[in-house]
């Protein structure tokens, strides 16, 4: 597989950037790219945390299509960074409107992987109106059984992460590691919660591709966004009450979606997506054979980069 895989649309800048204040501490970095009088499309990055990449403006055809791309409340350039206060699903999903809205946007076609199929289910129960259609990828619906398979269940196919994960975190706690690391690096304490948010972030990150990749650069940005946001919002179970996204599924069963999946993603496993494809009566599942959880994956990368093209050409996806 290729860290830059061949399908992508050239890379390209933001024709224009900036921040929006969306509450008295919360201000979020925004790009759009693309072309101003294009089809609208917003997109959601993952995490939550993680933040944006160049690479995720290179899934949209930048001559047909107008991207919003932000980074969420505490992740990548929004301030203050991995702030937990004043963050939720339901305030991402207010920032989302309060973006539609500055850019005169009146409905949009939303794309979102991993956190970011979350939110997108999300925001699209709560205002189907202003939605297109959808991709998404890596589905996570943010229950408690996908967060433990996350925490715990991943150590029958990688047990060594797994016991390096657990080693700084006293026997007597390892019974609810979201808790012991939740509250570790919640708190003010810099000893304390940059190793566990260091250690969260290379837990997640080592297992995302099928195949080894070579580590990344430490990134302190990275790091501190995904550990404290993750373990924040998997502790408060996405802000949803059970199943929530599946059983209000039926606010958007109208639209359009598509869903990609890579078969052998041991972060957000394919029964997810085989639920959500299953209430949701008219969407496609396209199952990657050859691919775990990252974007990037040369299977992945391309059944998104056909999936936009396919909705610039007949606005569906069967």
């Amino acid at each position: 597989m290729s860290a830059t895989p061949s399908a992508l649309f050239p890379p390209i800048a933001p024709s224009r950037h900036g921040m929006l204040e969306v509450d008295e501490l919360h201000t979020i970095y925004w790009e759009e790219v693309g072309n101003p009088n294009g089809v609208p499309a917003v997109f959601l990055h993952g995490g939550p945390g993680a933040g944006l990449s160049p690479q995720h403006r290179r899934f949209f055809d930048p001559e047909y299509y107008r991207v919003i791309l932000f980074d969420q409340r505490g992740a990548g350039k929004s301030t203050p960074l991995g702030e937990w206060h004043n963050n939720t699903t339901g305030l991402l999903v207010e920032d989302i409107e309060k973006l539609r809205v500055k850019f005169g946007v009146e409905r949009w076609l939303v794309f979102g992987g991993s956190w970011g199929s979350t939110l997108a289910l999300a925001y699209g129960e709560a205002h189907p109106e202003r939605c297109l259609g959808f991709i998404l990828r890596g589905i996570f619906l943010c229950t408690a059984a996908e967060i433990d398979w996350f925490l715990h269940g991943v150590q029958w196919f990688y047990p060594e992460l797994y016991d390096e994960f657990v080693a700084p975190i006293p026997k007597a706690e390892r019974a609810d590691l979201l808790t012991a690391y939740t509250t570790r690096m919640l708190c003010d304490d810099p000893a304390v919660f940059w190793p566990a948010a260091r250690a969260w972030s290379r837990f997640e990150g080592r297992r995302v591709f099928l195949l080894p990749q070579p580590d990344e650069p430490a990134s302190d940005t990275l790091d501190l966004g995904v550990g404290r946001l993750e373990a924040h919002y998997m502790a408060n179970l996405g802000f949803f009450s059970d199943d929530q996204l599946v059983r209000e599924v039926g606010r958007i069963a109208h639209l359009p979606a598509l869903i990609v999946q890579g078969r052998y993603d041991v972060i957000c496993p394919p029964l997810s997506a085989h639920r959500l494809h299953q209430a949701w009566p008219g969407s496609v599942l396209q199952m990657i054979p050859d691919a775990g959880h990252g974007a990037l994956e040369t299977g992945i990368a391309g059944a998104l980069v056909a999936a936009t093209e396919r909705f610039k050409q007949r606005g569906r996806f069967d």
